[in-house]
């Protein structure tokens, strides 16, 4: 966690939280391997790049030179 925090300090304490919240749920009773904090964050990731999607329509112009 330490390194992640270093390079992105945000997405560190949201996994921290889930993590934390995951616990207080009674979902976590042993220690988080490496694997499993791997996984979170890539589905932390996963749901961010579906939340970030940006789709651009580029539109022809009504009357262009290109239509001659």
């Amino acid at each position: 966690m330490a390194r992640i925090a270093l390079v992105k300090p945000d997405k560190a304490r949201a996994v921290e939280n889930s993590v934390l919240a995951a616990a207080q749920r009674g979902q976590i009773q042993e220690k988080v391997s490496e694997e499993r904090l791997v996984a979170m964050l890539e589905g932390m990731a996963e749901r961010e790049a579906g939340a970030r999607k940006v789709t651009i329509t580029r539109r022809r112009p009504a009357f262009s030179d290109e239509d001659d």
